[in-house]
């Protein structure tokens, strides 16, 4: 076993130099493939950070803009004063987040039940998401859950409904099988009971290309991004340029790698962590937010938000590399650990 220095050894110990060497191959191969015309054409934001304000951006090929600043609704549905939670919601709502996450699993339920008694009157001010968490059960469970989100929301039509967790290997095939979750969110869409669709997932970008390759007309697609990913299992390298040539609007999520180590040990920090991300060609990027603080801190960071120019986000990378290439700050990619309850059970993880 493991002492507790050795533990925390594992965290901070560069790569050595074979490691290395490979990794900032990689990460070389992968810069030569973009460049600052694709960067801008995919960012061009539909308000200035220099107002002062929370910049938009458009949602793909949707007509639609929004907060490049995502409310996270999985942390925020752990909050125990329900309360503090709803003003920090609405707090964010003033400032001009405009694009609200959730999904049916979340917290069993009480984060849509919370966001849904937090929007009466607010409504029309967001854009809201939800996802459906089947887990490759059929068509007739899949919108079971979202009349149960509708109720839960307390709406009567969602802007954005997306099938959550794809991360097993068969999933792809579950949900795009006839009588599958694929075929629940076009009958939704086409009953107007949700504007647009998409899915989400975190294990491996293989099982996203999966997913798009059968050409359902998703509207989205969150995936995990964060100034690690480049060197591993890398869905900014893979899926990110797919999905802007097709005009898919990608949704960032666990810029922070999903527990914040390289924040505690002081790798990165929380502004570089998320500058990073909103430097990409992305829509919007899911922050989790569980308390003001948190709120206030990534208010202003997008408040004072500039792209990241190429060779600064190039000089990020190289500077963490050395930590990068075995995952040891993607876990999620790895380990179970970090999958929704509900996903390990139906795939007999427990």
């Amino acid at each position: 076993m493991k002492s507790r220095k050795q533990g925390a050894d594992f965290w901070t110990k560069p790569l050595d130099r074979r490691q290395l060497l490979k990794t900032l191959s990689i990460a070389g191969s992968f810069i030569a493939l973009g460049g600052p015309r694709e960067l801008a054409d995919a960012m061009a934001p539909a308000s200035s950070a220099a107002t002062g304000e929370i910049p938009k951006r458009a949602l793909g090929k949707t007509g639609v803009h929004v907060s490049i600043l995502c409310f996270g609704g999985a942390h925020w549905g752990r909050m125990e004063n329900d309360a503090e939670a709803i003003r920090v919601l609405h707090e964010a709502i003033d400032a001009g987040v405009t694009f609200l996450d959730n999904a049916w699993e979340y917290n069993g339920g009480r984060s849509e039940e919370l966001m849904g008694r937090a929007l009466q009157g607010r409504r029309q001010q967001v854009m809201l998401m939800t996802k459906v968490c089947s887990h490759g059960r059929d068509k007739k469970v899949a919108l079971q859950q979202l009349d149960e989100s509708l109720r839960r929301l307390k709406t009567d039509y969602l802007d954005l409904w997306q099938i959550h967790e794809v991360i097993y290997g068969d999933d792809p095939d579950k949900h795009l099988a006839p009588g599958g979750a694929v075929e629940a969110l076009v009958e939704a869409k086409r009953q107007g009971k949700v504007r647009f669709i998409g899915f989400t997932g975190h294990k491996d970008p293989k099982i996203h290309l999966k997913m798009l390759s059968h050409g359902v007309p998703f509207d989205t697609c969150q995936m995990p991004l964060n100034v690690f990913d480049a060197s591993y299992r890398s869905f900014e390298h893979e899926v990110l340029p797919m999905l802007n040539e097709r005009g898919i609007a990608p949704l960032g999520m666990k810029s922070l790698s999903g527990n914040a180590e390289p924040i505690k040990h002081k790798i990165i920090t929380v502004e570089e962590a998320l500058r990073y991300v909103l430097s990409l060609p992305i829509a919007s990027l899911v922050s989790g937010i569980d308390s003001r603080e948190v709120l206030q801190q990534n208010l202003e960071i997008v408040r004072r938000f500039t792209p990241m120019t190429l060779a600064e986000r190039n000089a990020l990378r190289t500077r963490v590399a050395v930590y990068a290439m075995d995952g040891r700050f993607e876990r999620f990619k790895s380990s179970d650990r970090w999958d929704g309850p509900i996903g390990r059970q139906q795939h007999g993880i427990f």
